[in-house]
C-alpha cells in the first residue's frame, strides 16, 4: 500500500518528530530556500534546548530568527552570523554556544553524515582557531584538519516540486543546502512549492530521491521575502 507523505499542516507534518534537546539541521542560505513554514511550527510546538545546523540563521523577524527571539536555540552549527542581529548579541553574552565552521567544511561535514562517512580531513582552518583541540595529519607535505561529518535527528528543508512519493526538485539558489542535509538526517520534512502526480517529473532531474523524504508539506501561500534588496540604478 503506498504511503501517504503529504500532510495539511506543517504542524501535522512535524507531529511526534520533535522534541526538548533534539538536532536539527535547517535548509537554506540567508532566506533563500528556507523552510519557513516548518520553522515557525517548530517555534509554536514549543520546543526547546535545539541544537541548529545551518548555514546561518537569517535575519531578525524570519526564518531561523524566530527560534532565536524565542530562545528556543542552545546551540547554532554555522558559518555565518553577519545578518541577525538577535544571534550575535546571545553568542556575546553567552547564552547561545556557536560553533564556527568555514563554509565548505559545513557543506562537506553535512554530505559526509548523508553519505555515512565518520570523519574527514581538510586544509581548510588549520593553524587557525578552527583547528584547535581537532586532530591534524599531515599527508604528502600538507597538514590537514580531522573533522567530523554531521547528522541530524530532523531535517526541515525547502524544494520546488514534488511527487507524491517524495521526489524533490530544487530551483536555483535554493538548491543551496537543501539536498545534502535531506539525506543526513533520520527523518526529513519538505516544504514544497509544487505537487505534481507520480511520473511527472522526469527521471534525470530528480535531484532528491523520495527515498530519504518522510513527510511534505504544501502551503497555499509563500511569503518569499529578499535579504538584501539590489536594484540597478538609473543613469543620471
Amino acid at each position: 500500500m503506498p504511503v501517504n507523505k503529504i500532510y495539511p499542516t506543517a504542524t501535522a507534518a512535524l507531529a511526534g518528530l520533535v522534541r526538548d534537546g533534539m538536532t536539527i539541521m535547517s535548509g537554506g542560505f540567508g532566506l533563500c530556500g528556507i523552510p519557513a513554514s516548518l520553522i515557525e511550527a517548530i517555534r509554536d510546538s514549543g520546543v526547546k534546548d535545539l541544537t541548529i545546523i545551518s548555514n546561518n540563521a537569517g535575519i531578525d523577524d524570519v526564518g531561523l530568527g524566530l527560534l532565536l527571539q524565542t530562545r528556543q536555540v542552545k546551540k547554532m552549527i554555522s558559518s555565518y552570523v553577519g545578518e541577525n542581529a538577535t544571534f550575535a548579541k546571545q553568542f556575546l553574552e553567552g547564552s547561545l554556544e556557536i560553533e564556527f565552521n568555514p563554509q565548505g567544511t559545513l557543506a562537506e561535514r553535512i554530505r559526509a553524515g548523508g553519505a555515512g562517512i565518520p570523519a574527514f580531513y581538510t586544509r581548510t582552518g588549520y593553524g587557525t582557531q578552527i583547528a584547535e583541540g581537532k586532530e591534524t595529519r599531515e599527508f604528502d607535505g600538507q597538514w590537514y584538519v580531522m573533522e567530523r561529518g554531521l547528522f541530524a535527528d530532523l531535517a526541515i528543508i525547502h524544494a520546488w516540486r514534488a511527487d507524491e512519493e517524495g521526489n524533490l526538485v530544487f530551483r536555483k539558489t535554493a538548491r543551496n543546502f537543501n539536498p545534502i542535509m535531506a539525506t543526513a538526517s533520520k527523518n526529513t520534512v519538505v516544504e514544497i512549492e509544487e505537487l505534481v502526480p507520480n511520473g511527472s517529473i522526469d527521471p534525470d532531474h530528480i535531484i532528491t530521491p523520495g527515498i530519504f523524504v518522510k513527510r511534505m508539506y504544501k502551503p497555499d501561500v509563500l511569503d518569499k521575502r529578499i535579504e538584501q534588496r539590489t536594484v540597478r540604478k538609473h543613469a543620471a
